[in-house]
């Protein structure tokens, strides 16, 4: 990979990549402020879950688009040693019976939880390789890469950001945006009947139906003041990835104001309660007293150029590699709502935790 490449994210439509860096900024805010006064003429890079973090955000000094998405190859087998749990099984599970008292006694309608695995790799991993590794594993061939390293403060156990996330935030064209929110999971199976019946049955779903709802309407509330239209569904959709069956919602609408930026709309949708809960506040609070912080995972990632287009993705099916290219850290999480069952949930987070796996070729 060159040295120099700072940012990459493919998708089915096609692929950015962005090259060297003239500057870099921790403050999301004033990378917005910067672009929308045409001071920068594009940022790329990936924004924390919790917004008073730093961000990681670069001014590339080139930025590449090509209508082809990457396709890559299968992992090679690799070895993960000194494998940690954070937390461990029966902490999560505990985590999730006690988010559920707290919604029963109504002081959250939803939470979502999350927890990590932390591990080194017997054989480096060039972030590259990685990278194609991540695209060949699903239909879509989506995948990003984000260089972390914004100034010398960066830490050098987390010098890259990688992922597969199925989940668009936004995407901005002129006046258009869409959305695409994911909340809902099931796991697949490799029989071809159990695999679509859990589809069916995860559609069919009054609990993941409830938890896709809340995510649905937060989008709905945010953008319904900046558009002049907007189309929202019914009904959810049934999609799926090489790991899990998802219940996804297709959002557009078209922006009352030319100014507004991608990176000010990601900024303003950013946690949705697909990674965070619902209310907002409250649910940010309980993962806070409970959670090791997120720091990248369920943030955001993209670009934004100097027309204010571009596309950012939520940051799940991610791992955060260090600069000798051997350690790893990386996350998985599942909405909680009235009736979750603490098992169900911790295996939830084993299914989404295999979208990375698969791509380092390591078993933990």
């Amino acid at each position: 990979m060159s040295p120099s490449e700072v940012f990459v994210l493919s998708r089915p439509h096609g692929t950015v990549r962005a090259r060297g860096a003239s500057e870099g900024f921790t403050d999301a805010t004033q990378a917005a402020e910067a672009l929308r006064s045409g001071r920068i003429g594009a940022i790329t890079g990936a924004l924390p879950f919790d917004p008073a973090d730093d961000a990681a955000l670069l001014v590339p000094e080139t930025i590449r688009h090509s209508g082809d998405p990457l396709t890559g190859r299968a992992a090679e087998r690799n070895v993960a040693a000194g494998v940690t749990l954070v937390p461990d099984a029966a902490t999560h599970r505990d985590r999730v019976a006690r988010a559920v008292d707290e919604i029963e006694s109504g002081a959250l309608s939803k939470v979502v939880l999350a927890r990590a695995v932390e591990f080194d790799l017997s054989n480096p991993v060039d972030p590259q390789r990685l990278l194609g590794a991540l695209a060949y594993g699903n239909a879509e061939h989506s995948a990003f890469l984000v260089d972390l390293s914004v100034d010398e403060q960066t830490d050098p156990r987390a010098r890259w950001l990688l992922g597969a996330s199925p989940e668009v935030l936004l995407r901005k064209q002129g006046l258009e945006v869409v959305c695409r929110p994911y909340a809902g999971s099931a796991a697949r199976s490799s029989d071809p009947d159990v695999d679509r019946a859990a589809g069916q049955a995860l559609l069919a779903s009054t609990k993941d139906r409830s938890e896709h709802a809340f995510v649905v309407d937060h989008l709905r509330d945010a953008l319904d003041p900046l558009c002049r239209e907007l189309h929202v569904p019914d009904e959810p959709a049934l999609v799926s990835t090489g790991e899990m069956w998802h219940l996804a919602t297709p959002i557009r609408g078209v922006l009352a104001d030319p100014t507004i930026t991608s990176l000010d709309l990601a900024l303003l949708l950013s946690p949705t309660p697909a990674v965070c809960g619902t209310p907002g506040h409250a649910a940010a609070e309980f993962i806070s007293t409970r959670e090791e912080p997120r720091g990248f995972y369920a943030g955001a990632v993209g670009w934004s150029g100097s027309a204010g287009d571009g596309e950012w993705m939520v940051t799940i099916r991610s791992l955060e590699l260090s600069e000798d290219l051997r350690h790893v850290l990386t996350w998985a999480g599942g909405g909680i709502v009235a009736g979750s069952e603490p098992q169900a949930e911790l295996d939830e987070t084993s299914a989404k935790l295999a979208t990375v796996l698969r791509a380092l070729g390591v078993e933990v």
